[in-house]
């Protein structure tokens, strides 16, 4: 199974991914680490990404899913997937990927992203990632209030493992 945990910037993607990863023993991405070199300089200089530059991005995420269910490897991969036609790219075996949405208000969001360091997302670029975010239908949909344990152990029970 491939879970993908989505959300816009700051929702807590890699954490909860990565925490949910270990927990399981599975193997974690970033979908981030993907982001071609133009991407990256492109965001930190704070401008927003078309659907232009996020296709070869998506690309790659999809080749490591496809790499992962080739294998039989369980994975859980930390990416935006901010709008349906990106996930049509990445949800294309429903019975063997499960997507994940870290929802939570704009407030908690941008207090969250505040507090960052680091990240190569600059707090402006938010705004563009609420107006891309169409709420997906298919997605276990979760609060991001919580501690990250507790939403954690809330995943593993919606997902069943």
């Amino acid at each position: 199974m491939v879970v993908i945990v989505m959300g816009v910037s700051g929702a807590g993607k890699t954490t909860i991914g990565r925490m949910l990863a270990n927990s399981l023993e599975w193997e974690f991405l970033d979908g981030d680490d993907l982001h071609p070199a133009a991407n990256r300089e492109k965001i930190a200089r704070g401008g927003a990404l078309s659907d232009v530059d996020r296709i070869p991005w998506l690309i790659a995420i999809r080749a490591q899913i496809d790499r992962y269910l080739a294998a039989g490897r369980n994975a859980v991969i930390a990416c935006s997937a901010l709008k349906k036609s990106y996930r049509k790219i990445l949800l294309f075996d429903l019975e063997r990927i499960r997507l994940v949405w870290l929802d939570g208000t704009r407030e908690l969001i941008e207090q969250r992203i505040a507090e960052r360091r680091g990240h190569f997302m600059p707090a402006e670029l938010l705004a563009s990632q609420f107006a891309d975010l169409e709420p997906p239908g298919c997605a276990i949909r979760i609060d991001v209030t919580g501690a990250p344990a507790a939403i954690v152990s809330e995943l593993r029970r919606e997902l069943g493992v």
